[in-house]
This record gives structure tokens, sequence and C-alpha cells, in this order.
């Protein structure tokens, strides 16, 4: 019975999914298994238009359960990169504060404590090799949508339109489908990361690549961190974080399109760390500014009956390690919200999927602003909280 329910409340339905990240992809693997007509909307003009940034480990009770349930784990396991969990944490001085290299892990998949780390962009092929064929419509830059007749028509930005009887917004913190849903805006937390990426670390900066050692890298100091990660092809992403005004970017006189002027300000900025952390910002020729925004912990909003949010588009939080799990977990409720029969209409059962996801969200949040504090600008007392809580992640 539960599944003709299923079947009924979306039968000859078409969903629309706008955006092609980790919960998007996601969303649409859960809805196809589940017969469902779904097609993905992305803006990026194929598959390698991009790198898809840093590597990205996925936790026990969200990304890898959802991979579970997408019947993914086996092509996870083949894709995902063994031993880039580990941390190693360093002072101002490049002296290792803690090793996780050093520390023996029985931890392995079924493991509550296990968070095996996967390249962005192996995550996303694995999703995307998973669905149908033409589920992912290339080069479709949403521009605007409007309502007809309960059906809603989509314009993007190469000219083309189509027509979608539920839409879901999985594009990012920048989001246009979210004002559609909501003109809550978001805040800024206090803090700013300068990201950059760095091709062929080892020739180009062999001492950061070394203290990397293909896991995770935080150097930290009164007022400022460093954080490195590698990426699935032999690169390097690195995030300079501090506290900063809100219009810093602006006010800085930086422009972050000529990486002289980057390294010029962060040798300064970092006066008196260790010149190894020079090399890293020397090797890179392309900066990115990031302030550090979030969606406030109290949104809410009317439901809708054709139109939702998931990902970063629907609960925007400073990085915390916690955004594409929760962004895959948002799709599996969603997908199961709206195909387990357990409501009589569609708004019931995005009712029921949004005030889980926000209640969850405003929790995740909340850490993720206290985290801020440790992270961004940092005290020594912070620091052997750090050190502590990693000493005890690495010992589970």
């Amino acid at each position: 019975m539960e599944t003709w329910k299923a079947i009924n409340l979306l039968q000859n339905k078409e969903i629309a999914i706008i955006g092609g990240g980790p919960g998007g992809l996601t969303l649409a693997r859960l809805l196809q298994l589940k017969g469902v007509n779904v097609k993905v909307y992305e803006r990026d003009f194929g598959k390698e238009a991009r790198v898809q940034g840093a590597i990205v480990d996925l936790h026990f009770d969200s990304g890898l359960k959802v991979m579970e349930a997408a019947d993914l784990m086996d092509a996870f396991k083949v894709n995902y990169m063994p031993g880039a969990d580990k941390f190693r944490m360093v002072d101002k001085d490049a002296k290792i504060l803690m090793d996780e290299h050093d520390q023996s892990s029985v931890a392995d998949f079924g493991d509550e404590h296990f968070r095996p780390e996967i390249d962005r962009g192996a995550l996303r092929n694995i999703l995307i090799d998973a669905l149908l064929p033409d589920t992912v419509i290339w080069d479709s830059q949403f521009v605007s949508m409007e309502l007809v007749n309960e059906t809603w028509k989509l314009k993007f930005k190469n000219g083309t339109t189509a027509n979608a009887d539920i839409v879901i917004g999985a594009e990012g913190y920048r989001s246009k489908i979210r004002s559609y849903l909501t003109d809550i805006k978001a805040v800024y937390s206090g803090a700013t990361i300068i990201q950059g990426e760095i091709d062929y670390p080892e020739k180009v900066c062999p001492e950061i690549y070394a203290l990397v050692d293909k896991a995770n890298l935080m150097a930290m100091g009164t007022g400022k961190t460093i954080a490195a990660q590698p990426r699935g092809d032999g690169g390097l992403t690195f995030y300079a974080s501090s506290i900063y005004p809100e219009d810093w970017i602006k006010t800085s006189g930086i422009d972050f399109n000529e990486s002289e002027q980057v390294y010029a300000y962060l040798i300064k900025y970092y006066e008196g760390w260790n010149p190894i952390f020079f090399t890293l910002f020397k090797a890179c020729k392309h900066f990115v500014p990031r302030p550090l925004n979030y969606f406030p912990l109290d949104q809410n909003w009317d439901t809708k009956s054709n139109l939702t949010l998931i990902g970063d588009a629907a609960h925007l939080m400073p990085p915390s390690g916690e955004g594409v799990n929760t962004a895959m977990l948002d799709a599996l409720d969603l997908s199961e919200c709206l195909t387990a029969g357990e409501f009589q209409n569609i708004q019931a059962a995005i009712a029921a999927y949004e005030k889980q996801m926000l209640q969850r969200a405003a929790l995740l949040g909340e850490e993720a602003l206290e985290d801020i504090k440790n992270f961004a600008s940092p005290s020594d007392e912070s620091v052997k909280k750090l050190i502590q809580q990693f000493s005890q992640h690495a010992n589970t």
C-alpha cells in the first residue's frame, strides 16, 4: 500500500532540481530510485568545466548513510582517499603540536568515528554516473521562473526554458530560487577566509607539500590560521582565515585578481610566521576572498506545495565539516518525505521535511558559529581545546 501511495503522490510530476552539486545530484539519484521524473539544471558547461575544490569527509550518520541509501557505497569505496582523514596541527613556527600520522587507527567503514575523505570531483562523478542519461542539463544557469496554471516556467541564461511541477533549489548560498520562498538574507559571521588553489605543489612548494603529507594541515597562531588540504588531482587548496570587518574586502585596497598584491598582503599579515608558509602564498596564482556568512538560525517561512530548498541554499553556515554531509542528508530526508507514502499531499510532505531540516540546521549552525572563534581567531586556550578534541577523535 505504501508503494502505491508513494508513486501516486508524485505520479506524472516533473521535478526540477536547480544546481548540480552533491546535494542536488544526491536528491536526483534517490528520486530516480523511486521512479520519479527528475531533471538537474546545472550552470557548468560540463563535468570537467572546473575544479570542484578540496577533499570532503563523509560522516557515518549523514554522508555515508546517504551513500548507502543511494546504493553507491561500493563506488565510494573505490574512489575515496585512504589516510586523507588524518590531521596534522602546527603552530606559526611550523612546530608540530598534534599529528594523527603517528597514531594508529582501527576505524573503518561501519565505525561511527570513521570519516573517509574523497575528492569533491570524484564524489560528483559518482553521483552523475549513477543517474539516467541526460538527467543533468548542462549550461543551464537559472535566471527566473513564474507560476503558470500551477506549473513553474523556468528560464535560463542560454535562452532555453523548462517546465516543472516542483522546483528544488540546490544551487548553494547564492541561490536565486531561495528568493521565491523567503526574503531572509544572510548575515556576516565576523570571519573571512582567503582561499587559494595550487597546482603541482610537489614542485612549486615542496616543503608545504611534505608538511601536508596528503592529509589535513592546520597551522594556528593567535588571531589567525592557515589550513591546507589536498585535492584529488594532486593539487592543494588552502584557506587563510581571520576576523575582519564586514566590508574589509572592499576597503582593503587589495585587487584579489592580482596575485602579487595578495601575496604582499599575506606575508605582512603573517609576519613572524615560519617562511615555509610564505612559499604557499607565493606558489598560488589564484586567490578568492570569502566572507563567512550564514542564514539566521531561527529562520522560517511558509511552506509551499511546489518549492523547497536543500543544502546551503536553505541553511548556509560557516564551514564546519558538515556542509556536504548536511546537504546530502537534506536530500535523503526530502526524498523520503516525498515518496514514503506517509503524507496526504506534497505540501504536507515538504512541510515535514522543512521542519526537520531547519531544526537540524539551527543546531549545526550554532556549533559552526562557536567554531569560528577557535579556527578564525584562535587564542592559546582554544588551540589547547582543539588539540584535545582532535586527540580524542584519533583515539576513538
